[in-house]
C-alpha cells in the first residue's frame, strides 16, 4: 500500500540513522558489492536513533558505474531476521513514482511516508532490483544482517525466500525522520540536535555482536535515550579508514568524506571525531599485515594527523557544529603498537587535549587506560569488546554532547 506524504513539499527532515557509502570492493569478510544484484530482492535493518511520524530513505549510487534502476522499494517494522510486520509495510517512491533510478555517481532521498516510529525501533527496507545493477555502492561493515532473495519478494512478511545473508549494507545511505507537525515554519518537534560520531573502526564497531547493536554509538544513543533526552547519534565510522590517507578498499580519506558524511546530514548539531590510530598504525604492518585491504602502508606523521583534525574542526565551526574531539585510544599489545606508533600517538592526544581546538575534549585514553582491560578487549587489544564500547559510552558526559 502507498501511503505517499502529501505534505513532503513542506516537511524538514532530520536524520535518524546513517552509515558512510563505499566503494565496491574487497572488504574484511565476503560481500556482495562486485557481483551486484539482478532479479533479487535485498532486505535490510536499521534500528533509528529517534522518533518521527513520517519517513524517507536515502539511497547511494555514488560508487556506481550504471545507472541504479530500482523496481520497488517498502519500509517496514522489524520482527526479527528478514520477517516483518505485514501490516505496517509501505511503499516508497520518488517524485509519485514506485520505480525509478538513481544516477552513477549519485545519492537520492525517497518520497516523504507516514511511518511512525520511536526512538531506538528497527525499520526493515526492502528493495527488489529487477534489472543487473552492476558493482554495488555498499557500506563493508555493517555488524548486521542483510539478507537475499531471488526475484521479486517485496510483499513477503516471513523470512522463508531470504535463503542468502551478507554482513554489509547495500545502498543504504541514511534513514531520515519528520515530525508530526510541521507547517514548514515552526517545525514542531522538529529534531536538529544530532551527533555525528565521526571515524573508523572503532566508530564502525568492529569486536562487538553482530546483529545487536552494541557499537559505540549505539550505546551512547541508548544512554540518551535512558536520560529521556534522545537525539540521532549517527554513526559514520569505516572500518580501517585514515585521516589523510585514501584507500580503494576502506574509504576516502576522513578529510575528503568529512563534507557528506557530516555536514550534509540534515539536523545536525554536533561532531565527534575519532579519528588518526589508523594512519598511526597501519604503517607499522606493511611487513606483516594480515589483511591485503589495509594497503597502502603510507607512513603518516603525528602532524599530518593534527593538520588532518585542525582542517575538519575548522569546517565544522564554520558550519555551525560544536566540534568534540576524542583521545585516541589504547593500542599496547597490538599489531598498531610500536614505540614510534606509541610515540605518535602520544603526541596527537596531547594535541586533541590543548585548548582551543576543539570546542570540547571526551578523553576516552585515560578512560580506557594505557592498554584495553580484558574484560573490555575483543581479543586484538585495539578493538573493544561490548563491554568495552559500554564502557566507552559510559565515560560521557551528557551534558558535554
Amino acid at each position: 500500500m502507498s501511503t505517499t506524504d502529501p505534505s513532503r513539499q513542506k516537511r524538514r527532515w532530520t536524520a535518524a540513522w546513517t552509515t558512510s557509502p563505499q566503494r565496491p570492493g574487497a572488504g574484511f569478510g565476503p560481500n556482495w558489492s562486485e557481483e551486484g544484484f539482478a532479479g533479487q530482492t535485498i532486505r535490510q535493518v536499521v534500528r533509528l536513533g529517534i522518533g518521527g511520524e513520517a519517513l524517507r530513505i536515502r539511497l547511494s549510487n555514488r560508487y556506481g558505474a550504471l545507472p541504479l534502476r530500482v523496481s520497488g522499494l517498502v519500509v517496514a517494522a522489524t520482527v526479527g531476521g528478514a520477517a516483518v510486520k505485514p501490516s505496517t509495510s509501505r511503499e516508497l517512491t520518488v517524485g509519485g513514482s514506485t520505480t525509478f533510478t538513481v544516477p552513477a555517481g549519485s545519492d537520492l532521498a525517497t518520497d516523504g511516508v507516514a511511518f511512525p516510529v520511536d526512538a531506538l525501533d528497527s525499520a526493515t527496507v526492502t528493495a527488489y532490483l529487477a534489472e543487473p545493477s552492476g558493482p554495488a555502492t555498499y557500506h563493508a561493515q555493517a555488524l548486521a544482517t542483510t539478507f537475499r532473495a531471488t526475484g521479486d519478494h517485496r510483499a513477503d512478511a516471513d523470512d522463508a525466500a531470504f535463503t542468502e545473508t551478507s554482513e554489509s549494507w547495500y545502498y543504504l545511505g541514511g534513514v531520515d525522520v519528520a515530525a508530526a507537525h510541521d507547517d514548514g515554519i515552526h517545525g514542531y518537534g522538529i529534531h536538529n540536535d544530532g551527533i555525528v560520531v565521526f571515524g573508523d573502526s572503532l566508530t564502525d564497531g568492529t569486536g562487538s555482536t553482530p546483529d545487536t547493536n552494541h557499537r559505540f554509538p549505539d550505546q551512547l544513543s541508548r544512554r540518551l535515550v535512558a536520560a529521556g533526552t534522545p537525539r540521532a547519534v549517527l554513526n559514520q565510522g569505516i572500518g580501517g579508514n585514515r585521516v589523510i590517507v585514501d584507500s580503494a578498499w576502506l574509504g576516502d580519506r576522513a578529510t575528503t568524506r568529512f563534507h557528506r558524511d557530516v555536514l550534509a546530514q540534515p539536523g545536525v548539531s554536533t561532531v565527534v571525531i575519532l579519528a588518526g590510530i589508523n594512519d598511526i598504525g597501519i604503517s607499522e604492518m606493511a611487513q606483516d599485515s594480515p589483511f591485503p585491504v589495509l594497503a597502502p602502508y603510507t607512513e603518516v606523521s603525528a602532524e599530518e594527523v593534527i593538520a588532518g583534525h585542525r582542517d575538519m574542526a575548522r569546517r565544522a565551526r564554520a558550519a555551525g557544529l560544536r566540534t568534540i574531539g576524542v583521545t585516541l585510544l589504547p593500542i599496547r599489545g597490538s599489531a598498531f603498537s610500536t614505540p614510534t606508533s606509541e610515540a605518535k600517538r602520544t603526541a596527537v592526544n596531547a594535541w586533541i587535549r590543548g585548548p582551543g581546538e576543539y570546542d570540547a575534549v571526551i578523553d576516552l585514553a585515560l578512560a580506557m587506560g594505557d592498554a584495553l582491560d580484558p574484560t573490555h578487549d575483543s581479543g586484538d587489544h585495539l578493538h573493544p569488546n561490548d563491554a568495552g564500547y559500554q564502557a566507552m559510552a559510559d565515560a560521557i558526559g551528557l551534558t558535554l554532547l
